[in-house]
């Protein structure tokens, strides 16, 4: 491994929970429960901006081509400019927490009774989903657009009236927590124990899957193999097939809450409250390595008194790198190439941003299939996934 490297570490809202963490180009965009959303230079760590005007934690975001969207407890969704951290745009519709947030970008599908693709859907979309039971599909503001503010809390304004607002997708029982999205396909994951499948042109509930015994907690979409992937309070993860609405596999490998699911090519990757990481077949459900040695509850669960980050070889399954040992809790990670950030709580109760750049260009990162995950739970849940992250080594 190439040992030339360069940490900085940055504080970052107070000592706040940091509730999503992304990076774009050259920044670096955070998100608390402190109402507000931080944008720092990735090379520097400097604080570029902080966005004010949600009245709630901020527990989603998305950013696509120098634009942010942001879901809150306020219940609004917010458009802010990355550059200038103005925001152009606010939503409402949604009558409880906007607690997950996809963008949707056009790309070419299949289309049913065809040969050939389409490009779906026509513009970028992204959808919200909250703990109001429902999901909003919404039209990807353009910049240049006409700017729509809804400021009013207590306004009569129909949501219908927002020439961004496309659908209401209603059918869930309880709190949509996870979804993700891709063509013309949304999975949505709920606290009712289901999975729904979704098409994002006509609103239509294409299947309702069922089979988890416990609150769904994330979900994972695979246009390609027509797959998705789901993980549940039941310790088990899913594999459904989107073309019969079945369930192809069961993956029983942990003991307790599945709140982390990735994909990459090659592997599956689940992470659990039980301490431990498994990389499966996407196909089959093979399980093909377990990754465990995290103290306590880990991916990094509710037990603070121990904090890290490990980095493991997905061949041997092999602690290769341990990072941020003796901090409370590490929230959030976020990976892009060369580049590596992470959002911890120190002993003495402050936040930081922590950022590796591992050498130079066309190192290991260039080649490497690399899994990030990100863990969706909620913070102030008694079941708190944290953070965890692993990366394959090509021999």
């Amino acid at each position: 491994m190439n040992t030339m490297e360069k940490h900085i570490s940055v504080p970052a809202h107070g000592s706040s929970v940091i509730t999503c963490l992304l990076i774009s180009h050259d920044r670096i965009i955070s998100s608390s429960d402190d109402h507000t959303i931080q944008i720092h230079a990735l090379e520097t760590g400097e604080l570029l901006h902080t966005l004010q005007g949600h009245d709630g934690g901020v527990w989603s975001m998305g950013v696509h081509n120098g634009t942010l969207v942001t879901g809150s407890t306020d219940r609004t969704v917010r458009v802010w400019d990355i550059e200038t951290g103005r925001c152009s745009h606010i939503f409402r519709g949604h009558t409880s927490t906007v607690r997950c947030l996809a963008i949707v970008q056009p790309e070419m599908v299949d289309v049913e009774g065809s040969t050939h693709k389409e490009k779906w859907p026509k513009r970028t979309l992204f959808v919200t989903g909250s703990r109001d039971h429902s999901l909003r599909v919404w039209t990807f503001p353009r910049p240049g657009e006409e700017e729509y503010r809804n400021t009013d809390e207590e306004s009569d304004i129909n949501v219908d009236d927002n020439p961004y607002h496309r659908l209401h997708l209603e059918g869930h029982d309880h709190a949509v927590r996870a979804l993700a999205a891709q063509g013309c396909t949304i999975v949505s994951g709920s606290f009712d124990c289901t999975v729904r499948v979704w098409d994002i042109i006509t609103g239509s509930c294409e299947w309702v899957l069922t089979g988890h015994t416990q609150k769904v907690y994330v979900v994972q979409l695979d246009i390609t193999r027509k797959r998705a992937y789901s993980g549940s309070m039941d310790s088990t993860v899913r594999i459904w097939d989107l073309e019969t609405g079945q369930c192809r596999h069961e993956l029983t490998r942990h003991t307790y809450l599945v709140g982390l699911i990735e994909l990459s090519p090659s592997y599956l990757v689940s992470g659990a409250a039980d301490g431990t990481l498994c990389a499966w077949d996407p196909d089959t459900g093979e399980l093909k390595q377990v990754f465990a040695g995290h103290p306590g509850n880990a991916v990094t669960f509710a037990e603070r008194r121990r904090g890290g980050m490990k980095m493991w070889d997905m061949r041997t399954g092999v602690v290769e790198r341990e990072f941020l040992i003796g901090t409370t809790g590490v929230w959030q990670v976020a990976f892009k190439g060369r580049w590596c950030v992470a959002a911890s709580n120190s002993p003495d109760g402050k936040t930081a941003l922590d950022i590796w750049e591992f050498g130079a260009e066309g190192g290991w990162w260039a080649e490497e299939e690399t899994l990030s995950m990100m863990p969706p739970g909620d913070i102030t849940e008694e079941e708190d996934p944290m953070a965890s992250h692993i990366r394959r080594i090509e021999g």
